[in-house]
């Protein structure tokens, strides 16, 4: 090679490390940090050059973003075990039932070697604590549930798909509810309700507040019935679940990460994205401020995002906007993890200060417009995005996070760590053993059915309807009585009277009674004659 050829080679290595030097400067912090990868510039992994997010800002949520198949879910793996080695808590959502490996060791292989050497990862096989969780124990883990008055009027509406009319007037019955000490722990209860308040009895207990029509009560019982249907039943009930229980530790320090099995629902992503807010909001509401911490209480990741906000009220947007805004004070970060940023509604949005967005693909002119979309939400940048995105290979992506400082670190293309744990899911019988052998499991396990709103309107109708009954066999009663009154002076004015006897008819006689009458003259004048003294006197 020349000496021209040489300094030409020279020039551009200069040219290629002044850059990546700029953008790897700007991930240089001084407190406790998570090693994402190595930087890549103009085709090349730079092991030196590590891209890092500091611990600190893990509070002020985040974005993890991309197609199908790029390798978000080993993204939040590698996230998760780095928090959980730095003693901060986890909670991911297994949609697909492939992240309870990260509670075993890994397998080494040639794939993950040539990726470790790549970034310059000292990679060792390691297995973190884990406790495992199922929706009202449909599928392995224990049981999560919540009772209907918890869920709350808004959430309920968004798994319902009720308009804002058919929502108002939902929250008009839980208003209700709470109001006569009518508990909603499951459906069966809040059907019970709305039965109620359309009922002739019910009718009138709405009215000073607006009143519910039946027309909106039909829909809401028919949405209850198709709802319990697809076994949503077994999500609400009692013993509530404690979103507290996501913030323990180990023994030996390390954060516990809590994997949400949801593969045998995954058919029901409204039902379970909702879920996944009820716990976030839970959290929101149970724990105290703490203001900004060393490090986040909690980072919680909110999988299929985008199902989230599909279809979802002004209500629920305003709901999810204030958590998100507010949960921070509280330690606990958000991590969003959807497809495409445009998912995500922009108040929401804006509060994602880190962000990982993996390769996106183009194939299609909406593509092409959310490519572009995308490529606006991120700081001015020394890549050419669009390009970029598209051409990012599985385990690659294009990062940007918030400095200790809390500014906008230089966007940076990442060839992320392998995850130490393994990167696929455990068998089933060591999950279920994990499963059982769980303190928390003899806590949740079995459901418990009290008395609540169901049982006391139940009671109240079936009282009702006994002094009912009872009014309307004594009303019965009296007019059998009645009835047999009139009948017996019917029948004693219609019998025909019996003959009379041989004395009857002589004394009954004209002639007994003429003689009667002789006999009584005579005998009267006698009398007074006798009495007055002038009766005849004997000669």
């Amino acid at each position: 090679m020349s000496e021209s050829t040489d300094a030409a080679v020279s020039t551009d290595r200069a040219e290629q490390a002044g850059p990546a030097a700029e953008i790897a400067a700007g991930y240089a912090f001084w407190g406790p940090a998570l090693d994402l990868g190595a930087l890549l510039w103009d085709g090349a992994c730079l092991p030196e050059r590590q891209v890092r997010i500091p611990l600190s800002m893990l509070g002020r949520h985040g974005l993890v973003a991309g197609a199908t198949g790029t390798g978000k879910t080993k993204t939040l793996q590698l996230i998760a075990e780095q928090l959980s080695a730095a003693g901060v808590p986890v909670f991911l959502a297994d949609i697909k039932g492939d992240v309870s490996g990260i509670s075993a060791p890994g397998t080494p292989g040639e794939k993950v070697a040539e990726r470790a050497r790549d970034v310059a990862q000292r990679w060792e096989p390691t297995g973190y604590p884990s406790e495992f969780y199922s929706l009202g124990g449909i599928g392995p883990g224990i049981p999560i549930r919540s009772t209907v008055t918890s869920f709350g009027p808004v959430l309920m509406s968004k798994v319902l798909q009720l308009n804002q009319t058919q929502e108002q007037s939902l929250g008009l019955i839980f208003h209700y509810a709470d109001a006569k000490g009518l508990e909603l722990i499951d459906l069966k209860d809040l059907r019970a309700v709305v039965a109620f308040l359309v009922s002739d009895k019910g009718k009138a207990e709405l009215k000073g507040i607006g009143g519910l029509s039946t027309v909106t009560a039909g829909v809401i019982l028919r949405a209850l019935t198709a709802f319990e249907q697809q076994g949503a039943s077994e999500f609400f009930g009692e013993p509530e679940f404690d979103t507290g229980e996501f913030l323990r530790t180990a023994a030996d320090g390390r954060g516990t990460v809590s994997v949400l099995e949801l593969a045998a629902v995954q058919d029901k992503p409204q039902l379970f994205s909702t879920f996944l807010m009820w716990l976030l909001a839970d959290l929101y509401n149970d724990l105290p401020e703490v203001g900004d911490l060393e490090k986040p209480k909690l980072v919680f990741f909110l999988d299929e995002a985008h199902l989230l906000f599909n279809g979802a009220s002004k209500a629920f947007l305003e709901s999810i906007t204030q958590t998100v805004r507010l949960i921070r004070s509280k330690g606990v970060g958000v991590f969003f993890v959807t497809q495409t940023p445009k998912d995500v509604p922009a108040d929401v949005l804006a509060q994602l200060g880190n962000r990982v967005q993996h390769a996106l693909r183009a194939f299609t002119p909406d593509d092409a417009k959310a490519l572009k979309a995308t490529v606006k939400t991120f700081p001015h940048s020394q890549y050419d995005l669009e390009e970029l995105l598209t051409g990012l290979g599985t385990g690659e992506a294009v990062i940007t996070v918030l400095s200790e400082k809390g500014a906008p670190t230089p966007v940076a293309a990442t060839r992320l760590r392998a995850p130490q744990s393994l990167m696929g899911p455990i068998e089933a019988g060591a999950l279920e053993q994990a499963v059982k052998s769980s303190l928390l499991y003899s806590r949740y396990a079995e459901p418990v059915d009290r008395e609540s709103a169901y049982e006391k309107i139940s009671a109240e109708q079936a009282a009702a309807e006994a002094e009912a009954e009872a009014a309307a066999a004594a009303a019965a009663a009296e007019k059998q009585a009645k009835d047999a009154e009139k009948e017996a002076a019917r029948a004693a004015r219609s019998a025909p009277k019996p003959d009379p006897s041989l004395a009857e008819q002589v004394v009954g006689s004209g002639l007994f009674r003429s003689l009667a009458r002789s006999i009584g003259t005579q005998l009267g004048r006698e009398i007074s004659r006798s009495i007055f003294g002038t009766a005849r006197r004997r000669r």
